[in-house]
């Protein structure tokens, strides 16, 4: 009976398990707990081997589930932020809200109407963001597109091989010219041209013809100035050395008695000093826009206003630095037509230009003569030279403008000078400069303004003063050829011609003969 109890018990507990399991597809194989049989033995490898796997898996489980864990954490953290700002800096009674509340809530008037363009289902809170992203978009690839198409286009600067003739000048520096026009024997005039900053000898008379120099028997010398193209740098350049300079470069280069001088722009710093320094080699002046200092301290204040207001804020930076920090200059420098890359004239100088000279600069001719003379220009790759130059033009010039003035000084002999009434008239003399000094001047002119050729006009009252109407910077100087004949006829007359006949040279095919020196760069 009890055996029987225990069987029933027996089968009573497998069927529950059974009830329990359901069924899997696992048989039981009605075996004593605990004991393991060959089939369970495998099932519990294969078991083992499960787990091994998803052990192997459950580390990138990890680390997924931590970068999840840490966003989420960065979240929070942000709306935390959110809601600690909106709580304490964006209620009614913050300081930031009461001081915009009333501006925002006008411009918010103001601009309401835009709402009447959107369509009636739009929210125009979330309208006008997106409107506004989508602005601001478009504006970065407008911007993109336009730095990708001038970066494509930026021409390298070249290099060129030497070739200058240059002359030994008496402390042992070297100094490359060029001329062009008749030759030194057959010259009726000779006239010599310093040019102006960031330019070379290249420059002369822009785009002047070779026929036209040999119509009137001009001879156009043009020289590099120290540290300048292949001319050797100065040690302690001033204004009185580069007079010497063009003194010394006339006398080796076959100039009898007196010449010329012509000055540009900036260039027109030497042309004032040869006035003063070697007044007895020169036979007159020709100037162009001529630059005087800007810090002038003669200057009336209409004057000096006048000279400052068309200035981009740049150029009267460099100018100040020029005058206080010469030396942070070179970064500048380096930055611009030092960087071995081609730019346009007016970034380059941070000048403004105005119609005439808009339209000039843009031409092949003038870029293929304006990049020409900066290669030749920095082609010792220094920035002293420029700095020099910078320096030059807003430092004491070691002599006023008013020193070239023609004036009569009359001297008495005796030691009583107001007793001298007794002894007859007093011996007088004329000094300044007594030749003659033209001066052309653009009155659209944005680069030197007008405000400073009426200084140069009132300081120096025997000066002729040329007015041109409607003409800039550029474009009465640069390639125009009924322009630089009438600069002839004004200073020297009708054309007679070189002293004696001599051979034309070959022309070109339109007749006329370009210069072989100056027609090939520019410069301001």
């Amino acid at each position: 009976m009890t055996s029987m109890e225990g069987t029933a018990e027996l089968n009573s507990w497998r069927e529950e398990l059974e009830s329990l399991v359901e069924d899997t597809g696992i048989p039981f194989a009605g075996d004593g707990i605990g004991i393991l049989t060959p089939e369970s033995t495998t099932n519990q490898s294969l078991f083992e081997s499960v787990n091994t796997e998803e052990t192997a898996e459950s580390f990138n489980d990890q680390i997924k589930g931590f970068a999840k864990a840490w966003a989420e954490l960065m979240t929070e953290l942000g709306k935390g932020c959110k809601d600690v700002v909106q709580q304490t800096l964006l209620t009614e009674e913050s300081y930031i809200v009461k001081k915009t509340k009333g501006p925002l809530k006008e411009v918010s008037v103001k601009l309401r109407f835009f709402n009447e363009f959107l369509p009636e289902d739009r929210d125009p809170v979330h309208a006008w963001s997106v409107i506004f992203f989508v602005f601001i978009l478009a504006l970065a690839a407008l911007t993109v597109n336009k730095y990708d198409s001038n970066h494509q286009t930026v021409k390298k600067v070249y290099v060129h091989p030497p070739s200058a003739v240059r002359v030994m000048l008496p402390d042992g520096r070297y100094m490359a010219y060029c001329e062009v026009g008749v030759p030194a024997d057959k010259a009726r005039f000779s006239l010599v041209t310093p040019h102006s900053f960031l330019s070379s000898r290249l420059a002369g008379i822009p785009g002047v013809k070779a026929s036209l120099l040999e119509e009137y028997g001009v001879r156009l010398i043009t020289y590099d100035l120290p540290g300048f193209g292949e001319s050797d740098p100065h040690p302690n350049r001033s204004l009185s050395s580069s007079a010497l300079d063009m003194s010394y470069l006339a006398e080796a280069v076959g100039v009898k008695g007196k010449f010329w001088v012509l000055g540009y722009s900036s260039g027109s710093l030497h042309a004032w000093a040869a006035l003063k320094y070697i007044p007895n080699r020169i036979e007159g002046a020709a100037m162009f826009a001529p630059l005087i200092n800007p810090y002038e301290s003669s200057m009336t204040k209409e004057e000096m206003s006048g000279t400052w207001k068309n200035w981009t804020r740049r150029r009267k930076f460099l100018y100040y630095l020029a005058r206080r920090f010469p030396k942070f200059l070179g970064y500048f420098y380096h930055r611009t037509f030092l960087s071995g890359k081609h730019g346009q004239i007016n970034k380059w100088l941070s000048l403004s230009l105005w119609n005439k000279d808009k339209t000039l600069v843009k031409t092949s001719d003038f870029e293929e003569f304006w990049q020409r003379d900066v290669e030749e220009s920095i082609r010792q790759g220094n920035t002293k030279p420029f700095i020099e130059e910078s320096m030059l033009q807003v430092s004491n010039w070691g002599f006023s403008l008013m020193d070239l003035q023609v004036q009569r000084k009359c001297q008495r002999k005796g030691i009583f000078p107001w007793l001298q009434f007794m002894y007859g008239e007093a011996e007088c003399e004329l000094t300044g400069f007594l030749g003659p000094i033209h001066i052309w001047q653009g009155m659209d002119d944005m680069v030197v303004p007008p405000t400073m050729t009426d200084y140069v006009a009132r300081v120096i009252p025997n000066a002729f003063l040329h007015r041109l109407p409607e003409e800039d910077h550029f474009s009465y100087f640069f390639l125009c050829n009924e322009c630089h004949k009438q600069i002839f006829t004004t200073l020297f007359g009708n054309p007679q011609g070189p002293l004696d006949t001599v051979d034309v040279a070959p022309t070109k095919e339109n007749g006329e003969v370009e210069s072989t020196c100056a027609d090939s760069a520019i410069g301001i």
